[in-house]
């Protein structure tokens, strides 16, 4: 089906592409933060570099600009409803989206989920504001690697990727 070339367009085709779950984190006390993206990637490997999507209006944006971190925080099936409350659903905000979950934390400082998959933390390099959204580049400053599936979310829905 042929679709306008608009947001809603946009969206609707972007549905169909699985995604990987992860848990955006930035902040302290009571600045503390997140978003759940499908936008964190590897912008390069060599150099350890991350980049991420994030919306300029969110209360996430605001918070890696200000502190200058964040961590990509790769989640898996047992984080689902940790997810959505970092989605927004539920209606949780700021550090009330943490309870529930052990954090830690490593070199940038950016709250890191003890039992994620995988924590790649970041340092911001360079941030690119560009209509909506911050294009933000990442120098990779500490991993963790816990192990486990990943979570995938298509049209709507989780999925569970075993590992």
């Amino acid at each position: 089906m042929d679709r306008p070339a608009d947001a809603d367009g946009l969206k609707a085709a972007l549905r169909s592409l699985g995604g990987g779950v992860s848990i955006i984190t930035a902040g302290e006390g009571e600045a503390l933060t997140g978003a759940t993206v499908t936008s964190a990637t590897a912008l390069s490997v060599e150099p350890p570099r991350m980049l991420v999507s994030l919306n300029r209006l969110s209360s996430t944006w605001p918070v890696v600009e200000r502190f200058g971190h964040f961590c990509v925080n790769i989640v898996g099936a047992q984080h689902e409803v940790l997810a959505n409350h970092f989605a927004g659903r539920g209606g949780l905000k700021g550090p009330d989206r943490y309870r529930g979950a052990e954090w830690t934390r490593l070199a940038s400082g950016a709250p890191v989920l003890q039992d994620a998959a995988a924590a790649i933390d970041c340092e911001v390099e360079e941030a690119i504001e560009r209509h909506s959204h911050a294009i933000v580049i990442g120098r990779v400053v500490g991993i963790r690697i816990g192990g486990g599936g990943s979570l995938l979310y298509r049209e709507g829905r989780y999925f569970a990727l075993s590992g």
